[in-house]
């Protein structure tokens, strides 16, 4: 049972005052989950994790992206990556200070992924361990797209589109689906600068996949076409980690903890964190 629901803000790169939120058992906390959520997304998609795993004591905390949710900022844009970096070093860092002597997990799902893992590979000391859900690992760009983001990134960074992804493409519940279009913080905008900056981002990734350090759960859904599973199982494969596990569910789709084996990929996660504390 949720002891206490907690919202507020901090300071981000550039001094943007970014949106997060916290959930807290009312037993004592095995450890801290922070999820990072994805691209268009926002701390409030992760109710059925938040419930599955503050009812087994795990206190979580999770913040909107700029240009995300209630966070503010222009829709789908950032001056450079650095950003999402220097937001979620100083939430970890806010974290930490309330909870100091607790494990600490990090969660990434889509875009979020992307953020945690660039994080991890540069400072993983803090960390007990990093999951990602449906990373974004991979290109899935034409030539031509490529280099017409990277000449819009340099003369009209701002320049959005939508990004034309279905919301059915996220759960194969109908009733989830017409409730991310009810949604009003959910958003499709994306710039040239986002994409030229998360382009540059995954290529470095995996040009450092052997400097992972971390123990690492990636979960991915067989039928995902926003984020596609051969992606993050040639990133897995690349990693000479010997903790490293990846588990793919044939028929799921892009939002594993909203799709309708959610029960399955929740009670994944609960094994994999009672394994690493």
């Amino acid at each position: 049972m949720i002891d206490r629901e907690r919202e507020g803000t901090f300071q981000g790169a550039n001094g943007v005052k970014l949106y997060y939120q916290s959930w807290h058992p009312q037993a004592l906390a095995k450890a801290i989950l922070v999820i990072v959520p994805g691209h268009g997304g926002h701390s409030g998609t992760f109710t059925r994790m938040v419930a599955y795993l503050v009812e087994r004591n795990y206190i979580i905390y999770s913040f909107d992206l700029r240009g995300n949710g209630r966070s503010p900022g222009q829709r789908g844009y950032i001056n450079s990556w650095a950003e999402f970096r220097a937001d979620l070093t100083a939430f970890l860092n806010l974290v930490t200070a309330k909870k100091p002597a607790l494990p600490l997990f990090l969660i990434g799902q889509s875009m979020g992924g992307t953020i945690a893992l660039d994080y991890v590979l540069r400072e993983s000391d803090r960390l007990q361990g990093l999951i990602l859900m449906a990373p974004a690992l991979g290109l899935g760009v034409s030539a031509w797209k490529l280099w017409l983001g990277k000449i819009l990134s340099r003369i009209w960074p701002h320049f959005a589109l939508d990004t034309g992804i279905d919301l059915s493409a996220g759960s194969r519940d109908p009733e989830v689906v017409a409730a991310f279009a009810r949604d009003t913080l959910r958003h499709s905008q994306g710039t040239a600068r986002l994409a030229t900056e998360l382009l540059k981002t995954i290529n470095w990734i995996n040009d450092h996949a052997t400097e992972l350090k971390v123990p690492l759960l990636i979960l991915h859904g067989g039928a995902d076409r926003v984020t596609l599973p051969e992606d993050s199982r040639i990133f897995w494969e690349r990693l000479t980690l010997a903790d490293k596990e990846r588990r793919e569910y044939p028929d799921s789709y892009h939002e594993l903890h909203n799709d309708l084996n959610y029960q399955e990929v929740l009670t994944d996660i609960e094994d994999w964190l009672n394994r690493h504390l």
